[in-house]
């Protein structure tokens, strides 16, 4: 039959008693301060309660007991934090570089790589606290919106496997290195192979280059059919023996030589010229 806000006041007017019986434990509550203190002034809750003592309850109760700090609730910027009074205004400075850091950076590192005039004991602390900055599942560090920090779905998880992997690759391997990998549960585990292919002929990064073979856009590969790879080598480097095509269409396309040389043979496309080298047909000559 009372309002939230007389909880509240019984609460505080409850913890105000017990701190006057508690000050015989000063020791427990200057270690506390020494603490937090040593983190640059912030720790995740968390964190702070594991690293204090084995009773979370116990802990959580001599941190609410403690003058000179105070509890953080959790918003969209932050996770939920203990932090020692007038080091809060420092601690938000101090993670706002660190995120320029990594913008500067463009992609995840590690702590140690972190160069902000900070101890590494403090960044940790620091990041440990901010949504903005995220681990990787190879316990690098990086910006929360960063794909290879929160890929979003199968088609960003293939392209990591891609720049790892560095070749081109069937879309069945791609689903068991996907299963495979660290970011497997990240967003569920969507890696069949069938929702792999699906996702890779959607996606503009990707590049069909064989039977179910693909590879990386921004490795050079275009999109198209064989014939289509051909017109823009001819196009860009002008007539050329066959010899010279086989080897420009195989640095893009995983197909045999003999279905080169039949899309070669479209009229209305090719023609040779008096030395025998393949060219584009003009519009005019079509």
């Amino acid at each position: 039959g009372i309002t939230r806000e007389r909880v509240r006041q019984i609460e505080a007017e409850a913890l105000e008693i017990i701190r006057k019986k508690a000050e015989k434990y000063q020791d427990v509550f200057n270690y506390i301060l020494e603490t937090i203190d040593s983190f640059g002034g912030v720790k995740e809750e968390k964190e702070l309660l594991s690293y204090l003592g084995k009773d979370e309850s116990a802990v959580s109760f001599f941190l609410f007991l403690t003058d000179g700090i105070e509890r953080k609730a959790a918003d969209k910027d932050f996770y939920y934090f203990w932090y020692k009074k007038g080091s809060l205004g420092r601690a938000k400075q101090e993670i706002t570089k660190i995120i320029k850091f990594f913008k500067k950076k463009e992609k995840p590192i590690r702590i140690e790589e972190i160069k902000v005039g900070l101890d590494k004991k403090v960044v940790e602390s620091y990041i440990g606290i901010s949504k903005r900055i995220q681990k990787t599942p190879d316990g690098k560090v990086g910006l929360d919106n960063w794909i290879e920090v929160n890929p979003r779905g199968t088609k960003d998880k293939a392209y990591l496997l891609f720049k790892k992997m560095g070749t081109p690759l069937h879309f069945a391997q791609v689903a068991s290195l996907i299963k495979n990998s660290p970011y497997a549960q990240i967003g569920g585990n969507r890696s069949h192979p069938t929702t792999v292919h699906n996702e890779l002929i959607k996606d503009s990064r990707f590049v069909l280059v064989g039977r179910g073979i693909y590879a990386l856009k921004e490795w050079g590969y275009e999109r198209g059919e064989v014939k289509d790879v051909i017109f823009n080598l001819l196009k860009k480097k002008g007539p050329l023996p066959k010899d010279e095509i086989f080897e420009g269409v195989l640095e893009k396309r995983f197909v045999q030589k003999n279905t080169i040389y039949l899309n070669l043979q479209d009229k209305n496309k090719f023609l040779r010229d008096e030395k025998g080298r393949y060219c584009v047909r003009r519009v005019e000559e079509a």
